[in-house]
């Protein structure tokens, strides 16, 4: 991902393609990251009795983290003094990018922004993550799957289905609660704190 950032955003200046010209010619690509979370169901199947005597405390953990998620950043962006489309940008932090790009679209933010700030997430989450999960000494493999997926996403389950198999299955459920869960609670969180 680094790698890949390192080498477009040189390319785009150098050959003075505008990012909007970029941006449309590769949507297909940003479509794909739907299908590719999708794909991940065959690994949740797998894990599925994991799964079912934790419905409750995974629903229950996916929102919190998602509220949490939303309000601490907003929180600490206004008392940052930022303005209201960078709010709605950065709220959308925690979900992959076409939820992100879709949610912003439809809350008043940038999208470009909202791209740039879910991969900042993602990064620090995939390279942070399990250090942290070691160091306040997790042990519980759900519970290290959700961490994973909701905090930091795509990039966040790569390196929980490097911890496991039921780390990644979790992971990538955790993807998609994170972003129903986000896309209902935006517009009611910037409603009271925007």
């Amino acid at each position: 991902m680094l790698i890949s950032i390192v080498i477009i955003i040189p390319f785009l200046k150098i050959t003075g393609i505008e990012y909007q010209t970029f941006y449309e010619k590769t949507r297909f690509l940003n479509f794909m990251l739907g299908p590719s979370v999708v794909a991940l169901g065959y690994v949740l199947y797998e894990q599925m009795e994991h799964i079912r005597g934790n419905v409750l405390s995974i629903l229950t953990a996916v929102f919190v983290g998602s509220s949490v998620g939303i309000v601490s950043v907003i929180l600490i962006a206004k008392l940052l003094r930022a303005d209201k489309i960078l709010l709605t940008s950065l709220a959308t932090k925690s979900v992959n990018t076409p939820i992100a790009i879709n949610i912003v679209e439809n809350t008043g933010g940038i999208p470009e922004l909202a791209v740039a700030f879910v991969v900042i997430c993602g990064i620090f989450g995939g390279l942070a993550g399990p250090i942290i999960l070691r160091k306040m000494k997790i042990k519980s493999k759900v519970a290290k799957g959700l961490a994973m997926g909701s905090a930091a996403h795509a990039l966040g389950t790569s390196r929980a289905m490097e911890m496991g198999a039921l780390e990644g299955a979790i992971s990538g459920l955790a993807i998609g609660i994170m972003g129903i869960m986000t896309a209902l609670l935006v517009p009611f969180v910037e409603k009271f704190l925007l």
